[in-house]
Formats: structure tokens, sequence, C-alpha cells
């Protein structure tokens, strides 16, 4: 796991907490502003994913390498 999916979850948690408290308190532009958190926060873990899956297909091809060279 890396910063982004970390932070992401954490801006889509407090976006979904934002958009329910506005939801309570009758504010639509609280509710909004936490739904645009929520998609901002499922955005960058999306983007923790990809860097992370980059990340083990690099390992793996150098464990590949490193494998052949024996």
């Amino acid at each position: 796991m890396n910063k982004d999916q970390v932070k992401g979850k954490a801006k889509e948690i407090g976006g979904k907490i934002q958009e329910e408290a506005g939801e309570l308190v009758g504010s639509s532009k609280q509710q909004a502003k936490g739904v645009a958190n929520q998609v901002e926060g499922k955005l960058q873990k999306k983007v923790g994913d990809a860097r992370e899956a980059v990340e083990d297909a690099l390992d793996d091809e150098a464990t590949i390498r490193r494998g052949n060279r024996q």
C-alpha cells in the first residue's frame, strides 16, 4: 500500500462524512463538497493502485532477470 492509496481512501471517507453532515444540517453546498472529495479520493486511490501495479510489475521483471543470470 502506498501513500496515494492511503490518502485517497482517507479523503474518500472524509468526503462521505462531509456529505452526511451536510445532509443533516440541510446544506447542499456541504453535501456537494463532500461528494467532490469522495470523487477526488477515489481518483487518488486509483492512481495509487496503478502506481503499485507498475512497481509490482517492475519488481517481477527484475526478479526474472536476476533468475536468468544464474
